[in-house]
């Protein structure tokens, strides 16, 4: 989102950034661990997200449509390496900072080679990308500031390695929030979570008043139901050490949801969950006065849509519950909850947390949605 936000901004304030966003492909994520489902490394943006929706915002391509445009091999003009100055983060004294320095190449993961080029990773294409030039980029600030590195009278084509660096120029603005609308899945995943929620969860778009324009740009401000179900995030694995004060046992978890079904008067609760099985089962075993259910994808789903896939589709689910609890600092969760913020849900059923083993907690916080 910070990248679509800076390149549609380019063009808007100044013609010569006539560019577009090239959206490279996901692969190796840290939750991505099945190895029943065949490769999940260069897997297109288009199998996750409605690229066509993503273009009403900002001129965007993916890989695969840049790289048609050269004949041979693609030649990207410059590659910068973003870092983080650790002076700043030892000394706690941070200032704007964009530093060029000369990469120690044996540190990155791109290499010189005979032609005058460099060649490396990019997304496992390594065979038909190369760059031109690689430079380190000592950098502190908002995304804004990168634009004194595209010298668009010179280079035709940039990237940005460790995006993660640059901080958001207006976080939960307007623009903010125009950006993540056009954000929406797959047209197929956005079926697939739908057909689960009438079969199993008596829930659909027109009863649950989320339905949504074909196209971002005519939602207005709303007012959602959600369907007659409760969804949990329940995220386990890494969280349950290192976020041990603030991640719940499994019959703390339960113990929660029971005292919430009560409240609510409801009898389903869907659990989107990292847990294993036995984790699962004991929840369930818990909450045996109430129907436990989640989203068991059939072996084609998973093979076709990998475990990002998945994780959509019970992000969609619980962004359509009647009521929500996440995960603190999950985001999983706050997906989930922008999603909701979107569709209109009341604040109090979208921004909840599960507390940690002391059982109390207030909500985390709330951050609404803004149109004009």
């Amino acid at each position: 989102m910070r990248v679509a936000i800076f390149v549609k901004n380019l063009s808007v304030k100044d013609k010569r950034y006539d560019w577009h966003l090239v959206l490279p492909p996901w692969g190796n994520l840290y939750h991505w661990r099945s190895t029943d489902v065949g490769s999940q490394s260069r897997i297109p943006w288009s199998r996750f997200f409605d690229v066509s929706s993503l273009q009403k915002y900002v001129p965007a391509v993916e890989l695969h449509d840049f790289l048609q445009e050269y004949p041979g091999v693609a030649r990207i003009d410059r590659v910068y390496i973003l870092q983080n100055d650790e002076d700043m983060f030892r000394t706690g004294k941070f200032e704007d900072k964009n530093q060029l320095i000369d990469c120690n190449l044996n540190q990155t993961p791109y290499f010189p080679t005979s032609s005058n080029s460099y060649t490396g990773r990019f997304w496992g294409h390594s065979s038909n990308i190369t760059a031109a030039d690689v430079k380190c980029l000592i950098f502190h600030g908002t995304m804004s500031d990168l634009k004194q590195n595209l010298y668009p009278d010179i280079y035709s084509s940039v990237m940005f390695d460790h995006m993660e660096i640059p901080l958001h120029d207006s976080y939960g603005s307007k623009e903010y929030w125009d950006a993540r609308r056009s954000m929406r899945y797959s047209h197929t995943l956005y079926e697939i979570a739908n057909e689960y929620r009438q079969t199993y969860l008596d829930s659909n778009d027109l009863a649950d008043h989320t339905e949504q324009p074909p196209d971002w740009r005519k939602e207005r401000e709303r007012q959602a139901l959600g369907g007659p179900y409760l969804c949990v995030h329940l995220r386990r694995r890494d969280f349950v050490t290192a976020r041990r004060n603030t991640v719940p046992t499994i019959k703390g978890a339960a113990s929660q949801l029971n005292e919430k079904m009560k409240a609510l008067n409801l009898s389903v609760i869907f659990v989107a969950t990292d847990a294993e099985d036995y984790e699962y089962n004991e929840l369930k075993s818990y909450l045996d006065k109430y129907t436990v259910l989640k989203y068991s994808p059939s072996r084609n789903v998973r093979t076709l849509y990998k475990d990002g896939g998945i994780a959509i589709i019970d992000q969609i689910i619980c962004s359509k519950a009647r009521y929500f609890i996440g995960t603190h600092e999950s985001t999983f969760t706050f997906r989930i909850q922008e999603d909701r913020e979107i569709m209109g849900f009341p604040s109090e059923t979208t921004f909840n947390r599960l507390c940690g083993k002391k059982g109390k907690c207030n909500s985390g916080g709330s951050w609404k949605i803004v149109w004009r």
